[in-house]
C-alpha cells in the first residue's frame, strides 16, 4: 500500500522558510516522479512543483519559482520541498504526490497523496 506522509508544515511569518518532508512507502520509489501540489481555503488543488524519478529534472510553478526548492532523497524515500521567501498567498495544505511513471505528466489529478500539512504565513 502507498503511503506519503507530510510534515514540517506550521505558522511561520512573511518572509520566512520551512522545509517540507514527504515520507514514502509502499512503492518502489526511485522509480517514480514525485511533487508538491497545495491547496488554499475555498480553492483547487495547485500544482506548484514537480521533480522525475533520479531527482535530475525539476519543475516549478510562476508563482513558487526562484523561491521554493524541491528535491529527493532515494535513500531515504523522501521527498522535500524548502520553501524560502513565504508569502501569506502561500498559506495552503500542502501535498506530497506520487506520479504515475518516471516523470511528471500536466494532467496528472494527484490522487495519489498524502495527508497533507498546513502552512500559514501571516504576521
Amino acid at each position: 500500500e502507498v503511503q506519503l506522509v507530510e510534515s514540517g508544515g506550521g505558522l511561520v511569518q512573511p518572509g520566512g522558510s520551512l522545509r517540507l518532508s514527504c515520507a514514502a512507502s509502499g512503492f518502489n520509489f526511485r522509480g517514480y516522479a514525485m511533487g508538491w501540489v497545495r491547496q488554499a481555503p475555498g480553492r483547487g488543488l495547485e500544482w506548484i512543483s514537480d521533480i522525475n524519478f533520479s531527482g535530475g529534472s525539476k519543475a516549478y510553478a510562476v508563482s513558487v519559482k526562484g523561491r521554493f526548492t524541491i528535491s529527493r532523497d532515494n535513500v531515504k524515500s523522501t521527498l522535500y520541498l524548502q520553501m524560502n521567501g513565504l508569502k501569506p498567498e502561500d498559506t495552503a495544505v500542502y501535498y506530497c504526490t506520487k506520479y504515475p511513471g518516471l516523470i511528471g505528466a500536466s494532467d496528472y489529478d494527484y490522487s495519489v497523496r498524502g495527508q497533507g500539512t498546513q502552512v500559514t504565513v501571516s504576521s
